[in-house]
């Protein structure tokens, strides 16, 4: 599992590079404006028509119904995947078409702080990007057809043409037509994102077309995939909302919100995504075969490296989050207010990590264990928390003095206009963790007390961490005064060279506690783990 969630890890890591790239080219060009707010908020709809409709069909739901229609012959499978595609296409059309017309009647709720001008921009953005949920969609649906035929390189490859795609039409559209040129890209990445697929399925014969829509087949799939549907839809409705408070502060604080939420989406999707695709195979097998006790032990294994990767990268995060911001986001429109208030948020939503990854693994346990009801529960009621609390501390940081003064003090940014946008990502930390907590005690009352190692690992990563964020901070203010700070060159060395003093603070730290997490990861670096065949993360998830 290990071995297989590195190279997950791996994949992942590749894959968020160029998102860190496309942030970087946005933030130059734009900076935290109203102009790239209306970029972000026009993504809302088109990307919940996705999440919400288009997941219906995705790659993990429809290879087990597809490999059993295969058994059946080419014929067959074929006739299933068009009925499934019309279907999903049929929906689909139906709800953008009533998206299109109600968007002026949705800008209110979506972004109720725009002028009017700025409204007029992202009726025109939305509508002109809900083309991507259906070529994504498409994509999603052909993702079924080359991971069952073990074409596993097309699809791990798509996410990256997608941001590719974004990229051109950044670099190349938008200098002439500004936002409406980076949905262009947008476009463009969903279409490359279709395109890598279809050679491999058109050599497999399994190309979907409008046809007979059998009610039996479609059903079941969409039966087994709506509880996953239902939580990606709750989370996404969470951001969603707490992105149009957003839009009621300063110019600007949509992009501050998205950048720091971005940002936080890079462990996530290296440390949580990972390990939850790489424990669901043998997590499945062992409950299936009734095999309760390795059940138990590979959650907790998993549970362990989640806790062992993910706080000290909270840690590091928090100490060098003006620096990791500085040097990712920090050029030409991007100015210091700017990258004080996103540093802020980013230590916000980072605080959740472990949280978030938790959630992950443990929703995958229960979907091994054919119990997709109880974290659908939980997603939903942890998302209208994070919910009402957004609204609560939006509310508390504009009437209370020292509410505002202490969170401010907390973060660093007394004095600079927008602060207001930091509430927002406290919300959504709360209400993860409220999810995580619920999810594990809940996992232990379904399925027995499981994790009797994980305190001492959580202590030991605790105190080890502790001693990384002390050695990184002390080293960061000898380096203040070693390296000229206002160059690009300064900054990064300055926080590359404390991190890198404090995760060797960490290593040692780690090593005389004798953590048996540091040790099972030496020997998996030791194998030729990339020799294990590597399974894509959701396209939702990317």
């Amino acid at each position: 599992m290990n071995e297989a969630a590195y190279l997950l890890g791996i994949f992942a890591l590749l894959s968020q590079i160029l998102g860190i790239f496309r942030d970087r080219l946005l933030a130059n060009i734009f900076g935290a404006s109203l102009e790239l707010d209306i970029y972000y908020a026009a993504f809302r709809i088109p990307d919940f028509l996705f999440v919400s409709l288009a997941s219906l069909a995705g790659a993990y739901v429809l290879i087990p119904f597809l490999i059993r229609k295969k058994e059946e012959g080419a014929e067959a499978a074929k006739e299933f995947l068009s009925g499934v595609f019309t279907a999903l296409f049929s929906v689909m059309a139906v709800v953008a078409l009533v998206l299109f017309i109600a968007m002026p009647y949705l800008t209110p709720l979506i972004a109720p702080g725009f002028p009017d001008a700025a409204r007029e921009q992202f009726i025109f953005l939305s509508r002109l990007l809900l083309v991507s949920p259906f070529l994504l969609g498409f994509s999603n649906l052909l993702g079924s057809i080359t991971q069952s035929s073990k074409k596993f390189f097309v699809f791990a490859v798509s996410p990256v043409l997608y941001n590719l795609g974004i990229i051109l039409g950044i670099l190349f559209v938008s200098p002439a037509y500004g936002v409406r040129g980076i949905a262009v890209g947008v476009i463009l990445g969903a279409f490359l994102h279709l395109a890598i697929q279809l050679p491999a399925v058109l050599r497999e014969g399994l190309l979907p077309r409008f046809g007979k829509v059998r009610m039996s087949e479609i059903i079941p799939v969409f039966a087994t995939s709506l509880p996953r549907t239902l939580a990606l839809s709750a989370s996404y409705l969470a951001i969603l909302i707490l992105s149009a408070l957003a839009s009621l502060i300063s110019a600007g604080s949509i992009s501050i919100f998205q950048f720091a939420f971005n940002l936080q989406s890079v462990p996530l999707s290296i440390i949580g995504v990972s390990y939850s695709v790489a424990a669901f195979p043998t997590l499945a097998r062992a409950f299936g075969a009734g095999d309760m006790q390795k059940f138990f032990e590979h959650i907790s294994t998993a549970v362990r490296h989640v806790i062992f990767w993910s706080i000290p990268v909270v840690f590091l995060f928090v100490v060098l989050r003006a620096q990791i911001v500085r040097v990712i986001l920090g050029s030409g429109e991007f100015n210091w207010d700017h990258t004080r208030l996103t540093a802020a948020c980013l230590a916000l939503f980072v605080v959740s990590l472990l949280a978030q990854n938790i959630v992950l693994l443990f929703a995958r346990g229960y979907y091994a264990a054919g119990n997709t009801k109880r974290p659908v529960y939980i997603n939903v009621a942890s998302s209208a928390v994070a919910v009402l609390l957004g609204f609560s501390f939006f509310s508390m940081f504009q009437s209370s003095a020292f509410f505002r003064n202490t969170l401010e003090a907390i973060l660093r940014i007394e004095g600079i206009p927008g602060s207001l946008v930091t509430v927002l990502p406290l919300a959504f930390t709360c209400g993860m963790v409220l999810n995580a907590v619920l999810l594990w005690k809940f996992f232990q009352k379904d399925f027995g007390y499981f994790a009797p190692k994980i305190l001492r690992s959580l202590l030991q990563s605790i105190v080890a961490s502790s001693t990384l964020a002390f050695v990184a901070w002390v080293f960061l203010q000898i380096f203040a005064n070693v390296f000229d700070l206002d160059t690009f060159m300064g900054i990064f060395l300055q926080g590359f060279l404390s991190g890198i003093l404090g995760i060797a603070a960490l290593i040692i730290s780690l090593y005389f506690m004798k953590n048996p997490e540091l040790t099972d990861t030496l020997a998996v670096l030791s194998h030729k783990f990339w020799k294990i065949r590597p399974v894509a993360p959701e396209q939702e998830k990317l």
